[in-house]
């Protein structure tokens, strides 16, 4: 199976680092249907609400829409929190230690500031694809959505234990 996005795209990753297609709304958007409506039950939101199309787009799903971190990168002219004076603000603190797709953030942001974008890109579509069919999954994906291969991607290899404690 051929790799989804694997244009670099600078609106597929958002001001904080986390990577678009690594999503599972995005995911659910923009390939399985009956799992968007899954999630727009469990947040309570209506499919539209919950549909996004990548943290950079005009389609960004209803709690996305809150996000402050792309306005304020947007306001102070740069792409990416990392490259802020004020790097790691509190706000950003406190969204890395929520959830357990934001483990990585960190490490994500370093590597954006210190290998670019594109190297950036590239290396997370390495880290979320199914070693047995390339699908690309999320953080919450702990076997492949297409194949069933455990885990399913490098980033759930290296993660489980702390993802694990995250959603309990």
């Amino acid at each position: 199976m051929k790799l989804k996005f694997n244009q670099t795209d600078k609106t597929l990753v958002a001001a904080c680092g986390l990577f678009c297609p690594s999503c599972a709304i995005f995911i659910a958007s923009n390939e399985d249907p009956e799992r968007l409506e899954r999630q727009a039950a469990s947040l309570n939101l209506t499919i539209e609400e919950t549909r996004c199309e990548g943290c950079r787009s005009q389609k960004r799903n209803a709690n996305c829409n809150k996000c402050f971190m792309l306005k304020c990168t947007t306001d102070k002219g740069i792409d990416f929190c990392a490259e802020c004076s004020e790097y790691p603000c509190k706000e950003l603190k406190d969204f890395q230690s929520i959830m357990p797709h934001r483990i990585e953030l960190w490490k994500d942001l370093d590597r954006i500031k210190e290998a670019g974008f594109e190297t950036f890109y590239a290396e997370s579509l390495e880290n979320y694809k199914c070693p047995e069919c390339e699908t690309l999954n999320s953080g919450w994906d702990f076997s492949c959505r297409k194949c069933g291969n455990t885990p399913s991607c490098k980033y759930v290899e290296n993660n489980q234990t702390e993802i694990q404690k995250r959603i309990k």
